[in-house]
């Protein structure tokens, strides 16, 4: 399937995730936050244990299960610009289902954070998780913007390219090298750093841990609300560019023709 074709589909399945009922969105976004932060669990367990190679290795099964089972995930949400683009899509909808979807995405995130932690998951590393949390806190606004900027120019280009493969094995394999690419960069993720900082809190309490920065405001207002922005930007600019090149100036030149 061409870029073109995958754009021409989107319009409709765009606007058919906008139409997916708040309560089965919001679920199907709880799903995909678990199936995220349970592929950071094992990342973060393959890092500590053969180093940051295998932790990018790992990361994309949380995306192949995200597509495979069809559920609601922010980031890859981004790129339902194009229908609103094309006046399929009113502004209203679009921000009310990337809302609906974010916050599903954070329940999902937090739940498994919090049962991988207590129930004992990281006691062998919890000192990685710890560390990851606290640097990803600790990156400057304007840092922490660009890195989600970049990180979801790559997981919307892995959606995409997954749009145009059938079959499960054809999306998992599309997919896979753009989110190990953005792992092994250490871009950032919005919905991936839901587990990661709140598992990093989770950890400090149950081992103990006093690491200074390291807080839920910091969580909030010093990572998730910039790579949040950052993801946005890249991810609906992407999804923009894509529109203007496949949609946009095919029509302008039928209509000149």
């Amino acid at each position: 399937m061409t870029s073109k074709q995958i754009a021409e589909n989107y319009l409709t399945s765009g606007t058919a995730k906008a139409d997916i009922p708040k309560g089965r969105m919001f679920l199907l976004a709880i799903l995909a936050g678990v199936f995220i932060a349970l592929a950071g669990t094992a990342s973060t367990i393959g890092s500590a244990l053969l180093g940051k190679m295998a932790g990018a290795l790992i990361f994309p099964a949380g995306l192949a299960m995200v597509v495979v089972m069809g559920s609601e995930l922010f980031t890859g949400n981004n790129l339902m610009i194009i229908p609103a683009l094309e006046k399929r899509l009113s502004v209203r909808r679009l921000l009310t289902a990337w809302l609906v979807v974010y916050l599903g995405n954070l329940a999902g995130s937090i739940l498994i954070a919090a049962m991988t932690v207590w129930g004992g998951t990281f006691d062998s590393c919890y000192e990685s998780l710890i560390a990851t949390a606290a640097a990803k806190t600790a990156l400057p606004f304007g840092t922490a913007l660009l890195r989600g900027i970049l990180c979801n120019v790559l997981v919307c280009t892995a959606v995409w390219m997954a749009m145009g493969a059938s079959g499960p094995a054809g999306k998992i394999g599309a997919l896979y090298l753009p989110i190990m690419v953005f792992v092994l960069c250490g871009f950032e993720h919005s919905v991936a750093n839901m587990f990661y900082i709140p598992g990093g809190l989770f950890a400090c309490i149950r081992y103990g841990v006093t690491e200074a920065g390291l807080t839920w405001g910091a969580f909030l207002w010093k990572n998730l609300l910039p790579v949040t922005l950052g993801n946005m930007i890249g991810g609906a600019g992407l999804g923009a560019l894509l529109w203007y090149i496949h949609l946009r100036v095919p029509e302008k030149a039928a209509r000149k023709a």
